[in-house]
């Protein structure tokens, strides 16, 4: 948790772009984070996925134009977490947009951090958008895992939905994996499409084929 605090300061620090005035700490901030994101109805968003897409991140961060807004909408992209909620995407980037503001970004950082905070709900990044390509990206990086990594992140997503019946389950759950496998590319940045979009297709297609048959 140390390491996530610094790069948490760290992030809050270079999003400020140099302004000194006496904003708030952000220490209190990175500790609710963390706090929300160990909260015990998750099994899949939890401090590891969060880590795993900061870095996933930094990998990408040459394709976009703002990282450090970037890796803020990372923290709070599942921020507030209910499985069984609707706008967990919402409530997140509400969240982002008074706790930025106290921290001192400036009103269009603070608009963009929240953007992308939305923009995780269906991921659909649009072309001329290398921040939110960056940011969905990495979100979804976990499809291109080893297949024992997938197959610790599908139970996982079982694990936080298991209120929903086995057959419910299995017809959303496959439903979910059509759509994203319909589409011409999952990924929308060049090392992304490039390096995980054979490996995520290849997960999804067995998971799919497991839930089906």
């Amino acid at each position: 948790m140390a390491e996530l605090m610094e790069r948490w300061n760290r992030t809050v620090d270079e999003a400020r772009e140099g302004h000194t005035a006496p904003y708030a700490d952000p220490a209190p901030y990175g500790a609710e984070l963390l706090r929300r994101w160990t909260e015990p109805q998750r099994k899949y968003h939890t401090v590891t996925h969060l880590t795993a897409v900061l870095d996933q991140v930094d990998t990408l961060a040459p394709h976009a134009d703002s990282p450090a807004l970037v890796r803020l909408a990372a923290w709070f992209h599942d921020a507030v977490y209910r499985p069984d909620r609707s706008e967990n995407e919402e409530r997140s980037a509400r969240l982002a947009e008074r706790a930025l503001s106290e921290l001192g970004l400036t009103a269009t950082a603070v608009q963009e951090v929240a953007r992308l905070v939305r923009l995780t709900t269906h991921h659909d990044a649009r072309p001329g958008d290398p921040n939110g390509a960056v940011l969905c990206d990495a979100d979804l990086a976990v499809l291109a895992g080893t297949p024992e990594e997938y197959a610790r992140y599908a139970e996982a997503v079982r694990e936080e939905y298991r209120f929903v019946p086995d057959d419910a389950f299995r017809t959303g759950r496959a439903a979910v994996l059509r759509h994203l496998l319909e589409l011409p590319e999952l990924f929308r940045t060049p090392y992304a499409t490039r390096t995980w979009e054979p490996a995520a297709r290849r997960n999804m297609t067995a998971e799919l084929t497991r839930l089906t048959t």
